[in-house]
């Protein structure tokens, strides 16, 4: 037996774990000193009322003879994908086929799974910093990786990779960075994967936090992205659905790898449950949608006061207009790391350190505005007096 030595070139600690590492401890260190968490991007307000309700029928339902499911489709119930359609692209003048939406368990796994489509000897282009998945996967499949910097001095909006890659993954809203791509800046990358004959998989988790008029929803907007772009999508942070678990990907013919994929869910899959498929379609009705929309508000509401604060204490931040997230630039020279430490034992404040998500991160904190109102005051009014 041997086993897969690629997995020696990830990194010893995967980045949150790390930080749950260290929190653990600070909390073994000082008991009765609870730790106001503004790191890890997890919800915290309930699900609207009609998504519950949802549930509750669809648990309902397998109680039944008459109306018991057993496995799902592996791509999904016609009845969501259609929906899907219907609302997420219809609206937008983007045509899709029913057998182009899969329905999955959220956009993590399929970020990853996407990757066993392509031959390992494919180049791949990850922004840095990202999410740690995209190159965790790409490492763990010993695919060379073309690393592209975003840094403040341009705009945290990468260049076209000077070589050829064969795989894109981008991220717009961008986590961690929280900022966006315009039609124009989406365009130039759409031209560059039709003329190199690469694949650009999108990650769109946080589309529905865009505020600005000029930022594309999604990556079929742009002329030709059909061709060569896969969409990635999940109810996690839009819907609240983190522990639900649904999200969807989008798998045009026109990128030739639609029939691939349906064979890997089918061989590697076996659907999503009902009950969170259920839920989903709860969203698109006239109540799932005012009570996510408030939801999303609130969250954007805490973006808008973190960055402010920060701005006003003198801090580099950037994001949280079309984010929940804001990125922030570290103080007195400090490295990632070290500020992270120095929020956690002085301020009893939890972030994410920037250079988890590349080494373009360093010196840079990630916070998030999924926490509680109250907690992220509370923080910054801790950083205010001790930093």
């Amino acid at each position: 037996m041997k086993k897969n030595t690629n997995y020696q070139n990830l990194e010893e600690n995967y980045l949150f774990k790390e930080i749950g590492d260290r929190a653990n401890a600070f909390l073994a260190a000082h008991p009765g000193q609870p730790i106001l968490r503004m790191g890890v991007g997890d919800v915290t307000r309930p699900l609207p009322a009609v998504i519950v309700q949802a549930m509750q029928q669809a648990a309902g339902e397998l109680g039944q003879a008459d109306t018991f499911r057993g496995y799902c489709l592996e791509e999904g119930y016609d009845w969501l994908r259609q929906c899907i359609i219907e609302h997420d692209f219809a609206p937008k003048g983007i045509q899709l086929e029913l057998s182009e939406v899969f329905i999955g368990e959220g956009a993590g796994s399929d970020l990853g799974n996407l990757s066993e489509l392509f031959s390992s000897d494919n180049r791949v282009a990850i922004l840095d910093p990202s999410y740690p998945a995209y190159a965790d996967a790409s490492i763990m499949a010993g695919r060379p990786v073309i690393w592209l910097p975003c840094h403040a001095e341009n705009g945290f909006v990468p260049e076209l990779p000077k070589q050829k890659a064969d795989i894109i993954y981008l991220c717009f809203p961008n986590n961690p960075t929280g900022t966006v791509l315009t039609h124009a800046q989406l365009a130039e990358w759409v031209k560059y994967a039709r003329a190199n004959g690469s694949i650009i998989i999108f990650d769109a988790a946080y589309e529905a936090y865009i505020t600005q008029p000029d930022i594309p929803h999604s990556i079929y907007e742009i002329e030709g992205a059909k061709e060569v772009a896969v969409e990635v999508r999940s109810f996690s942070k839009s819907a609240g659905f983190t522990s639900v678990r649904c999200g969807y990907t989008v798998v045009p013919k026109e990128t030739g790898l639609q029939a691939m994929w349906l064979r890997r869910q089918c061989t590697k899959y076996n659907g999503t449950s009902y009950i969170s498929q259920r839920a989903a379609l709860a969203t698109y009705t006239q109540e799932g949608h005012a009570g996510i929309r408030a939801n999303l508000d609130f969250y954007l509401g805490t973006a808008h006061l973190i960055r402010q604060r920060l701005q006003e204490m003198g801090y580099e931040a950037y994001g949280g207009v079309n984010a929940p997230y804001i990125w922030c630039h570290a103080p007195h020279g400090w490295d990632s790391w070290t500020f992270f430490d120095h929020l956690l034992n002085e301020c009893r404040v939890l972030c994410t350190p920037g250079v988890g998500f590349g080494q373009s991160g360093e010196g840079y904190v990630r916070f998030s505005a999924f926490s509680k109102r109250e907690d992220c005051e509370e923080a910054l009014s801790r950083m205010k007096e001790r930093i």
